[in-house]
């Protein structure tokens, strides 16, 4: 579940965004329509009046409560997870099979890692929290790169750069024998051509990262499984969690930066603002694998 710490100055939310909540809350609307209906029975445009001043000194008032406005950041953040578990659940339904399964297996292992919590005592519930926290969020992690593992697979797929070198090195030959006109045509050619040979091997490159940080969680995963049955040390066991979410962390903004660079970035699926993710490191983080 994601962990969202937000002040009261949310620099996500203005006032004028309380002050139209207020507005849209409910019960002001039933307040509203309360003060018609009676100005409409009684015939008289004073409950009118009346409610329009208090609507004033509502919109004055209730916008500016810390209450409210821990209210209002309720309902957005329950509104953004609703949206980010939708756009989670269109990733996973746009994975072939095989990957689906991969998915799958490494959610089972996160369930049995929390059984086997859930049977510590009370004093190591304390790691509970956090335990859930990273494994949510790994999980989210290793769906999107399940996904752009199977974007990579297609694109590498539908490329031949063998071929693609084989036209170059036929352009480059019949240049000196080509029009100056010609000659010009084929040397923007040549460019593309060799521009697009460098972006498959870039992909390519990219995808073995993905590969081996997919089998990377899912190895540290089963070595954490394979602890808690007989686990003694529950901080350990956290810090292994929290080495491979900052592996993680690296893995995912470095196949963020290659997918920006060739357009391959599916829509609202790339950033940290995710459920379980804090936001990527801006340095270098210490890698540190896990321990048995």
């Amino acid at each position: 579940m994601l962990r969202r710490t937000v002040g009261l100055d949310d620099p996500g939310l203005t006032p004028i965004d309380y002050v139209k909540a207020a507005l849209k809350w409910q019960y002001n609307w039933i307040g509203l329509a309360g003060a018609a209906a009676f100005a409409l029975v009684s015939g008289s445009a004073l409950p009118l009046v009346l409610a329009a001043g208090t609507e004033l000194i509502y919109l004055s008032l209730v916008p500016q409560s810390s209450r409210f406005r821990r209210l209002v950041r309720s309902w957005q953040y329950a509104r953004e997870r609703r949206q980010h578990e939708q756009r989670l659940s269109v990733l996973f339904e746009e994975l072939p099979p095989d990957l689906r399964k991969r998915y799958q297996g490494l959610s089972a292992l996160c369930d049995a890692i929390r059984a086997n919590y859930q049977r510590l005592s009370s004093t190591s519930q304390i790691f509970v929290g956090q335990l859930e926290d990273r494994l949510a969020g790994l999980l989210q992690s290793y769906l999107r790169l399940l996904y752009a593992a199977n974007h990579h697979r297609e694109y590498l797929k539908s490329v031949d750069p063998d071929g693609i070198k084989r036209e170059v090195s036929q352009l480059q030959r019949a240049l000196a024998s080509d029009s100056a006109k010609v000659q010009e045509i084929n040397r923007k050619r040549i460019e593309i051509l060799t521009k697009r040979v460098e972006k498959f091997e870039h992909i390519r490159d990219n995808d073995r990262v993905i590969d081996a940080q997919c089998s990377a969680i899912e190895e540290v995963l089963e070595l954490i499984r394979d602890q808690t049955v007989t686990m003694r040390d529950p901080q350990q066991v956290s810090d292994q969690l929290e080495n491979l979410v900052q592996d993680v962390e690296q893995t995912e903004e470095t196949v963020r930066q290659v997918e920006a660079i060739f357009e391959m970035t599916p829509p609202d699926t790339a950033g940290p603002a995710v459920l379980g993710e804090s936001t990527p490191p801006s340095g270098p983080r210490r890698r540190n694998r896990a321990r048995g």
